[in-house]
């Protein structure tokens, strides 16, 4: 349960690109929690991404703008630099996820303790998994498997999301789903993305109608990632 309630509503969003700051304002507006996964080792850095829809900014937040700009949410591991970890040895598995978790728990100025896997494709393994167990403080890692069930998951390290954000017509048939389900057994819609997605066909308004549809319910609990798996 989630405070009492069965249902549990979370976002994760990762990069910490400068569209989190519209994004927050669109959760705030709603009253939805996220965890964003930042990359410490890439702050301030500006890139454009090349993509069918264009060219899209790919630029990342400032440091000094982490603590206020999340508040309210969660900040969450994304490794240093974004490398993929299954082609990396232990200590630099380590590294990166360390040297990510100490940086943004400085700006934070809360333990951090979960995380989102970096790179597309197959970016975690059980190797991974055993040794982020072993040597760090993580306690949930997201990879990118979306499932579309809202069953709560025994191994959280390699939690997979219920649907990727982008996925419209998916994502509001999953909604239908999660809202007119009897509250009888725990159910977590979990969602993810990056905010700057939304830019490739400028679909932030058809994503703040889901947000509109999901919000505001008196069954479901709006958590953060940790609110939400660790209770």
């Amino acid at each position: 349960m989630f405070q009492g309630k069965s249902k549990a509503l979370t976002f994760s969003f990762d990069d910490g690109v400068t569209q989190d700051r519209r994004m927050v304002k669109l959760l705030n507006q709603y009253g939805l929690k996220a965890t964003f996964n930042l990359n410490s080792g890439l702050f301030g850095q500006k890139h454009v991404l090349d993509t069918q829809y264009g060219k899209i900014d790919h630029s990342e937040v400032e440091a000094q703008e982490v603590n206020a700009l999340y508040r309210g949410h969660e900040i969450a591991v994304h490794t240093r630099t974004h490398p993929n970890l299954t082609e990396l040895s232990e200590p630099d598995i380590l590294q990166q996820v360390e040297e990510d978790r100490l940086a943004l728990e400085r700006l934070a100025g809360y333990p951090i303790v979960g995380m989102a896997y970096p790179c597309g494709g197959v970016n975690n393994d059980d190797r991974v998994a055993e040794i982020l167990r072993r040597g760090t403080p993580i306690r949930y890692a997201r990879t990118i498997a979306e499932n579309h069930s809202f069953s709560p998951q025994k191994n959280l390290l390699r939690f997979d999301p219920t649907a990727y954000f982008l996925n419209l017509e998916t994502l509001f048939s999953l909604a239908e789903s999660f809202l007119s389900a009897p509250a009888e057994s725990p159910r977590i819609f979990y969602i993810w993305g990056h905010s700057y997605e939304l830019d490739y066909e400028n679909s932030w308004e058809k994503f703040e109608a889901f947000c509109k549809l999901v919000s505001g319910r008196e069954d479901v609990f709006y958590g953060t990632n940790r609110e939400v798996l660790l209770g």
